[in-house]
């Protein structure tokens, strides 16, 4: 199944998101809207296999590229930590005239969901935090691994984004993914594209040097923060991913009050790439309520 046959149904829009250009793709016209939002350099493609699955469950979803990434704008007069993600996500909000949406973030994402959460409650409905980021547990044990995987993170993907090349490209997706044939040929060309885009040099480099930076710890989410966060959370992991262990997910959930957990196996970073039935089926009972 190629991009094109997946996204059937589907529509790519561009939306004004408080004069940033914003990328979307989406499905459905009825239900609560719901946003989904990936990882650090991630693009609308990473969903290309659960945007029309969800919209058949009765909601209006919309991927978006976050700021600074795919074909969304990707501003040099902002600083990229989670509190202009989060600025991003509400103008998106705007945009759309949506006063209210649910939130599916892997990764980054999550962060960026959690972090709206916590800043504007009113705005952000159920919650589904997917091997997300942006989670910093009180004991010694788990800052240090936070601080490992944020320097981890930096690395790899600046060795994608410096002059990349298809196998450049290749090795950074292979690293998200359990299972290395999970990367079509037609992924690694979409994403050497968005990293070559010809304008956003400067845009991806700044990105890639503040988001996963040191400067960005301060808005992490502590075990404080998250017992404030009310949100129903659904916390969702998997048995191989390479960035935080499924034990720091299992102990958010217990923290938050509304949270839950739910493990999806044989998959690694991108569970909803490598997993789409098993990850559209646990999501979309969520955000429906069944």
């Amino acid at each position: 199944m190629t991009f094109w046959t997946a996204a059937l149904g589907a529509e790519v829009r561009f939306h004004d998101a408080g004069g940033w250009r914003t990328r979307s793709l989406e499905a459905g016209t009825t239900g609560d809207h719901v946003v989904m939002i990936g990882g650090l350099t991630g693009h609308v493609e990473g969903f290309i296999h659960n945007v029309v699955p969800l919209a058949r469950r009765g909601l209006q979803v919309h991927a978006i590229d976050a700021l600074g990434h795919g074909l969304t704008d990707r501003p040099t007069d902002v600083t990229y930590h989670n509190p202009i993600f989060v600025e991003h996500l509400l103008r998106f909000l705007d945009a759309i005239g949506a006063d209210r949406a649910h939130v599916v973030g892997q990764s980054l994402g999550g962060w960026i969901a959690l972090g709206a959460a916590q800043s504007h409650p009113d705005r952000i409905g159920r919650i589904v935090h997917a091997t997300g980021a942006g989670i910093l547990l009180d004991d010694d044990a788990s800052k240090a691994d936070n601080a490992t995987v944020h320097q981890r993170v930096q690395d790899v993907t600046r060795k994608a984004t410096q002059a990349p090349t298809r196998e450049s490209v290749r090795t950074r997706l292979e690293w998200l993914m359990h299972r290395p044939e999970s990367v079509t040929d037609e992924l690694v060309d979409t994403r050497l594209r968005f990293y070559t885009l010809p304008g956003g040099e400067a845009g991806l480099a700044k990105l890639v040097a503040e988001q996963p930076g040191p400067e960005n710890r301060a808005y992490l989410l502590t075990e404080s923060d998250l017992a404030a966060i009310e949100h129903e959370v659904l916390v969702l992991w998997t048995d191989h991913n390479p960035t935080t262990p499924a034990s720091v997910g299992e102990r958010a959930a217990k923290i938050l009050p509304n949270g839950r957990f739910a493990l999806i196996e044989d998959a690694g970073h991108w569970v909803m790439f490598e997993q789409p039935d098993a990850f559209n089926q646990v999501v979309g009972d969520f955000l429906v309520g069944a």
